[in-house]
């Protein structure tokens, strides 16, 4: 689907935006198809029913804010030994074969089904991420013959380095992103606040 697709925008919107679009259309079939022909136009609402159910159960499966915040901060937290052996554990769930990478540029190797991804985590408590370490990690990437590179980050990421990542095809895994891939990071801080 093309990003910015009808229906690629409605599934990035809130959900019931969808619905209303659904609600909107039966509403006009009624007011203007005549009686034994209205059924037929409510069916054009079809596709948008079924975007705004996938948008509901994406938003409503997708981590709070204050859970995202809690998790990063979790994760912001945590040495490099407990974080490295988390993503290990993380991608393995998901099933991935990982094996450390040798190199600066990146940190591990993840295979599935034949494609190889570099994965660069060691700069994931920096407050703000150039282009320098993606620029790495593409080459890295590259010199690897690999098909992805990843990279993951707690800290803001920089426009031009945004802009870098979309050209080259370095993916970020950050935010919400970030605390699906670790839901159980934050367990631990959240357990410990008072109530």
């Amino acid at each position: 689907m093309a990003h910015n697709s009808l229906f690629a925008i409605l599934l990035r919107s809130p959900w019931w935006i969808s619905f209303a679009i659904t609600a909107g259309f039966v509403v006009i079939a009624r007011a203007l198809l005549p009686a034994e022909y209205v059924i037929y136009g409510a069916f054009g609402a079809a596709p948008f029913l079924v975007i705004g159910c996938i948008a509901a159960w994406r938003q409503l499966r997708a981590p709070s804010t204050s859970r995202v915040a809690g998790t990063l901060g979790a994760i912001r937290a945590m040495p490099w030994s407990t974080f490295s052996s988390a993503i290990e554990d993380a991608f393995r769930r998901d099933g991935y074969v990982v094996a450390r990478h040798q190199g600066p540029a990146a940190d591990f190797e993840v295979t599935k089904n034949g494609r190889i991804a570099l994965l660069s985590c060691k700069r994931w408590k920096v407050a703000r991420t150039g282009i320098e370490p993606l620029r790495d990690l593409r080459a890295a990437k590259d010199a690897r013959d690999a098909h992805d590179c990843i990279y993951v980050a707690v800290g803001e990421i920089t426009d031009n380095a945004r802009s870098f990542a979309a050209a080259n095809g370095v993916r970020i895994l950050t935010g919400a992103e970030l605390v699906r891939l670790l839901p159980t990071a934050g367990r631990a801080a959240r357990t410990r606040q008072p109530a």
